[in-house]
């Protein structure tokens, strides 16, 4: 018998076919190819929201050939991934197959080995309708919101704007974040330290105390002239103290004078740490951002080739990890089983300890166990000659998650030692030390910290003191600080708040975050940090006016579990959508179009051409200042931000010499400004401007002499591949000298870079 087994994706394909006989034939889907179209809501609203659903133009060959596969073939096998959005996609199928979806077979596996697909081949079940009736109205009423709200958008803000259901909301996070830094106000705070350097029998020992109280109470310094009156009772003459300015904002005062302090009380307390869940969708987004700076997209991307893996050297066959789509953090017995041999082959049998998580998101649903390898005795060292440096990097990561999970818990010995100072008794300075009694799952945790500096054993050890020794510190330092305003978002940060406020689901956070992006909303503030664009401003300020229930927090949330019931039977998808659309959304549809007033923000300026007020309009190119009385009189002008930011480019680069004749002029392209010859056109020389990081880059590679190369003397720059930057020749690859930047180096540039945004913020 001729079985047809379809999967969504080639790489998957490939695999599984590798695991199934020669009766078996696998194609791919190629994602979505039935859909609503592009050019109209293709919603029937009065037919109980009935789908207008049609073949896209770019897949109608492939279901061609489907159709076609299907017709030579006795029997098809529909094993598409196993959450909501491929149980529809293998709905379609039924569909375009002319298969019934309650007869079908129907497979799912969590991960791609032989095991599992032979296993999943002999248990298939139906389609699950349930399912399938949850995505269509997740993609009914995405659908809605964006074709009812954004057309509102168009005729009371501008043009070329969008909304969404998840997308809105996702900027509304960033946006009050923008407006919770910009309201910020810094308060004043200073921290007393005294150092201690000394000497017992040839050992040396360096550590510090901060005074914690004073009348022994809690102690907060707010000012210069608290700080005064503490460091009255320990030194004859204030005065003396030295002051030196710290990173240009904040303030130390030191003094290098020998004080007498007594041990008054050590308290020593065990410390119990546990290890973290196994991976979800979002924790390995968030780790993997904070971990290796990877993009969410990155991530999803990485950790799908994974899942898909297959050896193209030797042909094996086999994914690496299980289903990368969930928000379960439970394991099988098997990934038990299998954790357990490899923790008491690396670690001993002490070392491991069976445990089982529960996921805390009462709507997790998606997939039936966490993020974890297939096999977890094949080690990130087997893998390093066959994975590329980010597929190891997730692996490893993965791997070592996995494990540490089914480890036991790490005891750490915190000691308190409180010292009392001669001179003034009634002031209490703290020093706390901890030592690992037991390190259990931070045995495998700690290798994660190799390229931290390496510290001499000695290096920050406290000697064996009993109370009432006395000791002698010798350095004081007062700190002023100021409160820092809370971070922006990252893209780790941002999943995690999503997922907090239950803003989408695991498989729509990153496509979430690169719409928003996408679409000017949000920009890359730094490498790492997201902030709202003035559009994003305008836009969340209207929705909420005009729309304040689909921007609530606790909507989306309430959508979401609306979803849950109807994937588990308790609701019906039709029901839901009228509530949506008749209570809710149709109403605050009619009341923005007939209150809401035509966005106009006003610059506060009169027409020099015709003296009406001057406004803000948007184009393709960006913001400027055009006059209210357009069509009429035609003036146009740049916002002021726009020219200081022109005329600090003129002053950095122009009148500069060209490379190809000429100087160079700073010109205004459609979406940026760029360099040019001040002979263009008829010069074609074209130069882009430098960001931070590439200028604080060469700075740093000149000052360290490496953009010459030692051989042959020829004048190195820094090149960008797909990937990553490199050192060559001008003229390379003509000329065919390349050199790698150093680790060293990309160190010193992130905290260069650190720096210039810790000074920015301030």
């Amino acid at each position: 018998m001729k079985n047809l087994v379809i999967v969504e994706s080639p790489a998957k394909g490939k695999t599984i076919s590798k695991f199934l006989s020669k009766d078996y034939t696998v194609v791919a889907s190629m994602g979505h190819f039935r859909d609503l179209p592009v050019k109209s809501i293709g919603v029937d609203i009065e037919n109980n929201f009935e789908p207008e659903y049609g073949i896209s133009d770019d897949k109608k060959k492939t279901v061609n050939n489907l159709i076609s596969l299907a017709k030579k073939h006795d029997k098809i096998w529909i094993a598409t991934d196993e959450d909501r959005e491929w149980e529809a996609i293998g709905w379609h199928l039924c569909h375009i197959l002319k298969q019934d979806p309650l007869k079908v077979d129907r497979i799912v596996f969590h991960e791609i080995t032989k095991k599992a697909i032979l296993h999943a081949i002999d248990n298939p079940r139906n389609m699950d309708m349930p399912m399938v009736d949850a995505q269509q109205a997740r993609r009914v009423l995405d659908r809605l919101v964006w074709y009812k709200v954004s057309p509102v958008l168009w005729k009371k803000v501008r043009k070329g704007l969008s909304a969404g259901r998840v997308q809105s909301v996702a900027v509304k996070l960033i946006v009050e974040k923008e407006r919770e830094i910009k309201d910020f106000k810094p308060v004043e705070s200073w921290k007393i330290s005294i150092f201690m350097n000394c000497e017992v029998w040839w050992k040396k020992y360096s550590f510090k105390s901060d005074l914690s109280k004073v009348d022994w109470k809690v102690k907060k310094f707010k000012s210069y002239e608290d700080v005064q009156k503490v460091l009255s009772t320990l030194y004859t003459d204030i005065n003396s103290l030295k002051t030196w300015e710290n990173k240009a904002w904040n303030i130390v005062l030191s003094k290098k004078e020998e004080i007498t302090f007594w041990v008054i009380d050590i308290i020593k307390k065990d410390s119990i740490r546990k290890p973290w869940a196994p991976f979800t969708t979002s924790t390995i987004q968030q780790e993997a951002s904070r971990k290796f700076g990877f993009w969410v997209k990155q991530t999803m991307m990485v950790a799908q080739r994974l899942y898909e893996w297959m050896d193209l050297w030797n042909g094996e066959a086999e994914g690496l990890i299980t289903y990368m789509r969930t928000d379960s953090v439970n394991l099988s017995s098997l990934a038990q089983d299998q954790s357990k041999d490899q923790i008491i082959k690396l670690f001993w049998k002490e070392y491991h300890k069976k445990r089982s998580f529960t996921t805390k998101s009462a709507g997790a649903q998606e997939a039936h166990e966490a993020i974890r390898p297939t096999d977890i005795s094949r080690t990130p060292e087997s893998l390093k000659n066959v994975l590329d440096p980010q597929q190891l990097k997730l692996y490893t990561l993965i791997w070592k998650r996995t494990l540490a999970s089914q480890m036991k818990d790490a005891i750490v010995e915190v000691t308190t030692f409180n010292f009392s100072p001669e001179k003034a008794n009634n002031q209490l300075w703290i020093t706390k030390w901890e030592v690992i009694k037991f390190d259990g799952f931070m045995k495998l945790y700690i290798e994660w910290n190799d390229d931290e500096d390496d510290e001499s054993e000695d290096e920050g050890l406290l000697p064996s003191l009993k109370i009432w020794d006395n000791t002698t510190w010798e350095d004081l330092q007062a700190n002023q600080v100021f409160s820092k305003p809370p971070a922006r978002y990252t893209e780790a940060s941002l999943v995690k708040k999503m997922e907090a406020e239950w803003i989408g689901r695991p498989s729509t956070y990153a496509p979430t975050i690169d719409t928003i992006i996408n679409r000017w909303y949000v920009e890359k503030i730094t490498k790492k940090h997201l902030g709202p664009t003035e559009t994003a401003f305008i836009v969340t300020d209207f929705l909420e006016k005009y729309f304040p229930k689909m921007m609530h927090y606790e909507f989306t949330k309430e959508v979401e579990e609306k979803f849950d019931e109807i994937s588990n039977w308790k609701e019906t998808y039709v029901w839901m959508l009228d509530e949506f659309w008749n209570g809710t959304l149709k109403k605050e549809l009619e009341d923005a179009g007939e209150n809401a007033e035509k966005v106009i923000e006003k610059t506060g300026k009169k027409c020099p051409k015709c003296s009406e007020d001057l406004i803000y309009r948007f184009s393709k190119a960006g913001k400027f200042i055009g006059c209210s009385g357009y069509p009429d009189c035609d003036f146009v002008d740049q916002p002021e931000e726009e020219k200081n930011e022109m005329n600090a480019l003129k002053k950095k680069y122009e009148w500069n010499p060209c490379p190809a004749g000429w100087t160079i002029v700073v010109k205004t392209g459609r979406f940026w400004p760029f360099l040019a010859s001040s002979d263009y056109p008829k010069v074609k020389w074209i130069g882009q401007i430098k960001s931070d990081k590439d200028e604080i880059l060469e700075e740093l590679l000149k000052e360290k002499g490496l953009l010459i190369d030692e051989a042959t003397w020829e004048e190195l720059v820094v090149k960008n591949s797909k990937r990553w930057q490199f050192l060559a020749a001008k003229n390379y690859p003509a000329v065919k000298i390349a050199k790698n930047i150093t680790k060293d180096i990309w160190d010193e540039l992130k905290v260069r870079m650190d720096e210039k945004e810790e000074r920015e913020n301030l």
